[in-house]
């Protein structure tokens, strides 16, 4: 009965699949499935779901969704293919080398957005906010102030928990002018796009390429120059756009809880934790970041076990006392995000297994130089998201010297400054700032911006040449 059913099974393979009944002869060998209905399919559904993706703002769908959908379909039926050719191991092993990939940066971003979700709680951004809007600075000059402060807040902190921390300053001070929301909501997305293309722990996509090998931790410092121009030219060209005036000084106090400086402390230490195991120990970083876990955990435990027998901590005052959870802030990540990001990494690695990615590295690091290719992908990611843009790089993996590769880091990372829609800071401005902040009063200063994308591409070139 088997040997029946295995022919049957093979008979409607080669009617349904006919692109891949040669390539199938070669055991233990991938099989090219490019010109075949199967990759045809999988292309299909990845534009359908990355089109639900970039609309989300209009249905209202999180991302998550879609995505997660067509990685499931595309694996299906790439499992299907390979199981009717006796060769379901293959599909097996490369979806869980995707897998393991996921994994790991999806939880060293989990203990980032936790950390981020305690300070959050603990209210330092809001403290933080408080005192910019208390101070009366002029209009130009909270334009300065919160751009740099996005600049180089988001190194630390994910640019799109930096980029709603400065609009919230931005409205509550200037709401009522528009023409100011606007250009500083502009200037606040350039800002902390450009920081966190410096910093390994700035963007998913600077993570990935630490944690991928390629590029050692120190070395993406000198990205700084050409990322802080990414942010200057067009920042001193719209300074002019920028009203002249005084907002009116709002008194508003915020006095952070109870261990807030030093979750900010243990955040540090987790983070020189991740960089020492990886860089000493030869380890995934996300095992030092796992382990900054546990300090906030038992941190945790300490707030619990002192709030109630009055405790005056070192900041002075016990501040407002309210129970410190560490799974409340593990619950409240970003999981649309996170999901997102699974649902990526599964449709891009299942394109790279049907041989996509291979004609497209040979595309475009074959026949085009490095440093064209490098460019192209930061305009890219302009309108796709840079994580599966940088994630196909990854995958692809062409041969290039380390210049190259902190060149690809720096143009995916900023390239989606040049549109609203080019990163997930711009996405969620639109909203925070809905009316004020838009995809066209953005694209008005898309020239200005592509300038400072040029400055930053040129500067690199000149001042880190030594790693070409």
């Amino acid at each position: 009965m088997k040997p029946i059913r295995k022919k049957i099974i093979g008979t409607l393979a080669a009617v349904m699949f006919p692109g891949i009944t040669v390539a199938g002869e070669t055991a233990h060998q991938a099989l090219d499935l490019t010109a075949d209905v199967t990759g045809w399919l999988a292309i299909a559904l990845f534009v359908i779901a990355y089109a639900l993706v970039m609309a989300e703002e209009f249905t209202h769908l999180r991302k998550s969704k879609p995505v997660i959908l067509a990685a499931g379909i595309i694996w299906g039926m790439i499992g299907y293919v390979y199981a009717s050719h006796g060769m379901s191991e293959l599909a097996e092993e490369a979806v869980r080398h995707n897998l393991l990939e996921y994994a790991e940066l999806m939880l060293f971003l989990l203990v980032a957005m936790t950390y981020i979700n305690a300070m959050e709680e603990r209210q330092v951004f809001d403290a933080l906010r408080a005192w910019l809007i208390h101070k009366g600075f002029g209009l130009r000059t909270l334009f300065w102030m919160t751009g740099f402060l996005a600049f180089f807040i988001s190194p630390v902190a994910d640019n799109l928990t930096t980029a709603l921390l400065m609009c919230a300053v931005v409205l509550a001070v200037g709401g009522s002018n528009a023409r100011f929301v606007s250009v500083a909501c502009i200037n606040i997305v350039v800002g902390a796009n450009a920081g966190g293309a410096f910093s390994p722990f700035g963007d998913i996509t600077t993570l990935m390429v630490w944690q991928k090998g390629v590029v050692d931790f120190w070395t993406f410092f000198a990205l700084f120059f050409p990322s802080l121009l990414n942010f200057l030219v067009p920042a001193a060209v719209m300074h002019f756009a920028v009203p002249k005036g005084q907002p009116a000084t709002v008194d508003e106090q915020v006095e952070m809880k109870r261990g807030a400086r030093r979750i900010m402390v243990l955040f540090l230490l987790t983070i020189a934790t991740a960089v020492s195991f990886h860089n000493f120990f030869g380890l995934p970083p996300v095992v030092g970041m796992l382990t900054g876990l546990a300090y906030l955990q038992f941190f945790g435990f300490f707030l619990k076990k002192t709030e109630s027998a009055g405790m005056r901590d070192a900041e002075g005052s016990m501040g407002e006392v309210v129970p410190f959870d560490i799974f409340k802030k593990v619950a409240r990540a970003e999981w649309d995000t996170l999901l997102f990001f699974y649902g990526v990494v599964l449709c891009v690695g299942g394109l790279g297994f049907l041989g996509y990615l291979s004609l497209a590295s040979e595309l475009m690091y074959g026949h085009w130089s490095a440093t064209t290719a490098n460019v192209m992908v930061g305009l890219l990611s302009a309108i796709v998201d840079n994580i599966p843009v940088m994630f196909a790089v990854l995958t692809m993996n062409p041969d290039m010297s380390t210049g190259q590769w902190l060149l690809v880091t720096l143009t995916a990372g900023v390239g989606g400054s040049l549109l609203s829609i080019g990163s997930a800071a711009g996405v969620a401005l639109m909203g925070q700032a809905r009316g004020k902040y838009t995809f066209f009063s953005h694209l008005k200063w898309a020239p200005v911006i592509a300038l400072g994308y040029a400055a930053s591409i040129f500067s690199h070139l000149v001042i880190n040449s030594d790693y070409f």
